[in-house]
């Protein structure tokens, strides 16, 4: 039996004029058809209105005096209709065709609660981030993995669960983890689909870095108050994951070119995570405003081949991209 109820889209956007097509490009070409796309729109002064009017999206605005990640996110479920509701990133999009199927595929057990999909980089990711999504997002599916890591830049949630438990507003991150983890403590699954994949685009510099993983380990000191990073945590993870990510490199034959890059995200990464940790200050419109708007292991299995061809998108240049 497949899934077949409505699914309500839900996309967190703030000037993503460069990305946001191609996304709701690839939706328009998804093989599950009973959908509405809600865009919640958080002051974006490009063309990202413009160019989510010209598909069939309804619009909703969040100031930017109001914007939290968590707050955004219930503005989207309130207004959705579907008993499902997918959460992606703007700047992500899917590799086949059957990402939103496959997506929704672990609903039919009325025990699942959320379910998220694979990541992969684009080229304009970092080598770590690349190496970070292979270890976080496997090739692999689990329909009940047994922790609650989940990730809001692809995943599906159940609305109704949600009606009784909505996002809390007033982390600066890890919304969706916090929301899984009491979806667990209740006694239900979160699924891992390695077959539902979109592709996570990032183009941040070494500063944007460090502030995202600052204000995530804001956020986790707030869901695990007793948890700590000290700046031996720091020394320890620093030295394990350039080792890690050199030695990916030069199997890769992309050391020379990739090493510096390594040396700069992994640290801005863990000063970043020390920092959060560090940070004792109140917890704030202010705060969430700095953040948002500024100036598993690798699994030795072998996934099974696909039948479905990945999209092929039409870049801005008229070449074709299956990525």
């Amino acid at each position: 039996m497949r899934y077949s109820q409505l699914c309500s889209i839900i996309i967190r956007a703030l000037n993503e004029e460069i990305h946001l097509g191609k996304l709701l490009d690839g939706i328009d070409m998804q093989s599950y058809a009973n959908r509405e796309i809600i865009l919640v729109d958080s002051g974006s002064s490009d063309r990202t209105l413009e160019i989510a009017k010209k598909h069939p999206v309804r619009i909703v605005h969040i100031s930017p005096e109001e914007f939290t990640f968590g707050r955004s996110l219930n503005y989207g479920m309130e207004v959705a209709r579907g008993e499902i509701c997918v959460i992606v990133s703007a700047h992500c999009y899917p590799v086949y065709p059957d990402w939103l199927e496959q997506l929704l595929k672990p609903f039919q057990d009325d025990l699942v609660a959320v379910s998220y999909g694979k990541q992969r980089g684009g080229d304009s990711n970092h080598y770590s981030e690349h190496q970070f999504f292979r270890n976080y997002f496997p090739d692999i599916s689990q329909p009940d993995q047994g922790q609650p890591y989940t990730h809001n830049a692809n995943a599906a949630i159940r609305r109704s669960l949600w009606l009784k438990h909505h996002y809390n507003e007033n982390l600066t991150g890890l919304e969706d983890l916090a929301w899984s983890s009491w979806a667990r403590d209740q006694g239900y699954k979160v699924a891992y689909v390695a077959e539902a994949e979109i592709v996570h685009v990032h183009h941040e510099t070494i500063s944007q870095v460090n502030n995202r993983y600052r204000r995530e380990a804001i956020a986790l000191k707030q869901i695990l108050p007793k948890s700590q990073f000290t700046l031996k945590d720091l020394a320890s993870m620093f030295y394990f994951k350039i080792s890690s990510d050199l030695q990916q490199a030069a199997r890769d034959q992309v050391l020379a070119r990739e090493w510096w890059d390594i040396l700069r995200f992994r640290f801005a990464q863990y000063l970043g995570t020390w920092q959060g940790y560090r940070y004792s200050g109140k917890i704030d419109q202010d705060l969430h405003q700095r953040f948002y708007y500024p100036p598993g292991s690798l699994t030795e299995k072998v996934p099974a081949s696909r039948p479905v061809l990945p999209i092929h998108y039409v870049t801005g240049s008229g070449e074709e991209s299956s990525q």
